[in-house]
């Protein structure tokens, strides 16, 4: 998703190489881009369409992101995920080009956010180790390379995947029960709000480092769906449940969060209150619906 939204944002404007698996998906009919087909988890061949395009500026945002789906195949989130970083970096090594490498709030255990970039990281589970190595190697690798950190990365376009979000507009207005935990805190981050945030971090700052670009406000997910149902103007049954009493893989960071009153001192583009957040949201899910 937040690929997708770069994409938008900057073709039309720069000569633009989107990456990824399959057929390309326009993020907007009246913009042009390249798009070429390579596999983070090959480990050569988006190294070798970097180096042959010249890239000047490189937005990473690929991953393998199903948490639990990384417990069952670590070798492929390793692959994917950390490998994956690795030829990004040494591309953009070689070429001199800027970095900006897209990672998570799971990099914390959980333990006692909202998270500051000083904090230290204590990944739990495969997907967040994997990212954390991740975001080493584009640290050590990439001379000019920045990690922008996000959380619950959710969008309205009309060719952005199903998320929790969409997932609880989609579920109410069909009158069916939605479940959310009620003991997970996190940020959440509208992917055009974080798209903006990476593509002026990518272009217009010599920032290195880690900083994190999600929306402001931390909430748990019942919170979370409650304001999406408001500003929906839905009604339903939002049921709380427990991490617990659901059979997880992976583990999860509770008392999760990020702190991003950095990006919002450096950066033109601000992270995003929740009720602005959703104002948004839900103008992309009208111009989707709308015929």
């Amino acid at each position: 998703m937040l690929g997708g939204e770069v994409v938008a944002q900057l073709a039309g404007r720069h000569d633009v190489l989107a990456l990824g698996l399959g057929p390309g998906r326009p993020p907007a009919p009246d913009r042009t881009y390249r798009w070429l087909e390579a596999n983070l988890g090959d480990g050569r061949s988006v190294e070798s369409a970097l180096l042959e395009f010249g890239a000047q500026a490189v937005l990473h945002a690929g991953a393998v992101t199903d948490v639990d789906g990384c417990e069952r195949e670590p070798v492929s989130a390793w692959k994917v995920n950390t490998g994956g970083t690795e030829q990004v970096a040494r591309a953009c090594r070689t070429l001199g080009a800027r970095l900006v490498a897209v990672s998570t709030d799971y990099v914390f255990d959980g333990a006692s956010g909202p998270y500051r970039e000083e904090d230290i990281p204590n990944a739990r589970g495969v997907y967040a180790r994997s990212k954390l190595a991740g975001e080493w190697a584009a640290l050590s690798i990439a001379p000019d390379c920045a990690v922008a950190r996000v959380a619950v990365v959710y969008s309205g376009r009309a060719t952005a995947r199903s998320t929790f979000a969409t997932q609880v507009v989609e579920k109410l207005s069909r009158g069916e029960v939605v479940k959310a935990f009620d003991d997970q805190f996190t940020s959440t981050t509208l992917a055009a709000s974080g798209a903006a945030m990476c593509v002026e971090l990518l272009l217009e700052h010599a920032y290195r480092g880690v900083l994190h670009v999600s929306d402001e406000t931390v909430m748990d997910r019942v919170d979370f769906a409650r304001r999406v149902a408001a500003r929906f103007g839905l009604t339903g049954e939002i049921v709380p449940v427990k991490t617990a009493d659901v059979k997880l893989l992976a583990p999860r960071p509770l008392r999760g969060g990020l702190r991003v009153d950095r990006a919002a001192a450096l950066l033109r583009n601000k992270p995003l209150s929740i009720e602005a957040a959703l104002d948004r949201f839900h103008e992309e899910w009208a111009r989707r619906t709308s015929p």
